[in-house]
């Protein structure tokens, strides 16, 4: 293996198995399914020199074969990972990577490990049916929305590549069975590692099996923790902060995960798993995309209530190592998960403040749903007015359907004394009007600039995302560079890239839904 200042070879021995070597009990040795005839569809350029490997190898047949699953890089230990989780609220003792295999770690320049994962690379022993592939489109779409997120300044896995397998496999559109052209997606994570693996790792009753992992959890994403005393509880303590974090930014951005089932919370505090996920168009707090999501329970203003709950199952997965007694385990644990929403709620008024361009004083009382709406400008005494205002302009915004994106946008150009861009996105401009004047007297009349640092112009739209998705999957992919290279600079409005920032027709808004992509 190469060392960390110098690139690493492709392939060679270049990759750590670490994981494998530590929890033997939580995964399961397996070789990825060789594909007929793969073909480098894109590669992540940026991604590959961070961990310090040389890009140009990720087009040469050599590095394809290993990104199809084809080569499995000398000394590597690839194995297919074991978690359980609940989905949809329903346990499932048994899930795990039943079309994927973890390849295994790099070491990266910056001294940090990440875990090398290909999805859709043959059934694994936790495979539930199908083929074990994955389609083009959905492993596009995880890459474009990876990138997006990543762009936006949200903590989330990458894909290093996406590479077609020569093979058509047969899934389900408009209701008829259809042949799709395969794919592998490569992706980048600090870690694997979910709420489903300490439950999986529970349900085992190896209490030696729940101490391997979370040291191993420790060692990965909280070394400072090492030998600290309760440093159960003070892991779970970070990842109940980590989660309250990237939540929050979720909200912000207006990004809907459609899927956030235990086994899909990542503990590093990524954002994992892009499913039937999407940007929301018009704000609107019950926003649902999925259509698998029958109750809404995944809606945009659930988000932080299921988190918590996610949270609440990692806590009955660790309580032998949060205490030595039961009731003190729940005692800590309770504790602990009674500060995530406050937790959110800071990070998200935060980033509105800068959204707003309001004062630092600026605490925001407006809920998303499920009991997260207690002020905490009543709380902390906060700017009472602006707290106020900030309420008031998610109202207009559901009351009259505007986007969420060109909303906010649009409030630095009013700031900067051209209020017609914003008043043209509202049905009721004297509406607007009423409600700008009360914000532009609490507002800083200098912060245009960092309010457009904050507020993208580009997003993944949904409506494009579908154009530039069909388009690959006839072998056109125009669409998709531009709107790739669109959403990887989202805050610089550029001459000519007008339609990347227009909001989706209404009637395609109305009646858009995701699938997961399986």
């Amino acid at each position: 293996m190469g060392t960390p200042n110098q690139p690493l070879p492709w392939p060679g021995h270049w990759l750590e198995h670490r994981f494998a070597d530590a929890l033997p009990g939580l995964c399961s040795p397996w070789q990825p399914q060789p594909c007929a005839a793969p073909r480098l569809l894109v590669g992540n350029h940026e991604l590959a020199e961070a961990l310090g490997l040389d890009h140009a190898l990720l087009r040469t047949p050599a590095g394809v074969a290993v990104l199809a699953g084809n080569t499995v890089p000398t000394g590597a230990a690839p194995v297919a990972m074991a978690y359980a989780g609940h989905q949809f609220g329903g346990y499932s003792p048994r899930l795990g990577d039943g079309r994927a295999v973890l390849l295994g770690e790099i070491l990266a320049p910056d001294g940090q490990r990440y875990d090398l994962h290909l999805k859709g690379s043959g059934r694994t022993m936790f495979a539930r049916g199908g083929d074990g592939r994955a389609a083009v489109g959905p492993m596009l779409r995880e890459y474009l929305m990876a990138e997006a997120m990543h762009a936006l300044g949200v903590p989330t896995t990458r894909m290093l590549a996406v590479v077609a397998t020569g093979e058509h496999i047969i899934r389900e559109a408009d209701g008829r069975a259809a042949p799709v052209p395969g794919a592998v997606l490569a992706r980048v994570a600090a870690s694997h590692l979910r709420v489903g693996t300490f439950q999986y790792a529970a349900a085992q009753g190896d209490p030696t099996l729940l101490r391997a992992l979370l040291a191993f959890a420790v060692e990965r994403h909280a070394p400072h923790l090492a030998g600290t005393p309760d440093v159960g509880l003070a892991f779970y303590r970070e990842v109940v902060a980590r989660q309250a974090r990237l939540v929050a930014k979720w909200m912000e951005v207006g990004f809907i995960h459609g899927v956030m089932n235990t086994d899909n919370m990542a503990l590093s505090g990524e954002t994992i798993d892009y499913g039937p996920c999407a940007f929301m168009d018009a704000y609107d707090p019950a926003t649902v995309y999925s259509s698998i999501d029958h109750g809404g329970r995944y809606a945009y203003g659930n988000q932080p209530s299921v988190a918590a709950w996610n949270l609440a199952r990692l806590a009955e997965a660790m309580l032998p190592l949060l205490a030595e007694q039961p009731d003190d385990a729940v005692a800590a644990a309770t504790e602990v998960l009674g500060e995530f929403p406050e937790q959110l709620h800071t990070a998200w008024a935060a980033g509105m403040r800068t959204k707003l361009g309001v004062g630092v004083g600026f605490g925001v009382g407006v809920g998303f749903g499920d009991g997260f709406g207690d002020s905490l400008a009543d709380e902390h005494g906060a700017n009472q007015g602006a707290d106020e205002v900030a309420g008031a302009f998610l109202g207009l915004l559901a009351a009259q359907g505007v986007d969420y994106t060109s909303a906010f946008r649009s409030l630095s150009d009013v700031l900067r004394g051209d209020r017609a861009p914003a008043r043209a996105l509202f049905a009721d401009g004297t509406a607007f009007d009423t409600w700008a004047e009360r914000w532009l007297a609490l507002a800083d009349p200098t912060a245009a600039d960092e309010m457009d640092r904050r507020n993208p112009v580009y997003i993944p739209r949904n409506h494009l995302v579908e154009e530039a998705l069909a388009a690959a999957a006839a072998d056109d992919f125009g669409p998709f560079e531009t709107l790739l290279a669109a959403v990887r600079q989202p805050f610089t409005a550029r001459e000519g890239s007008e339609r990347f920032a227009a909001p989706a027709p209404r009637e395609f808004a109305a009646c858009y839904r995701t699938f997961c992509g399986t």
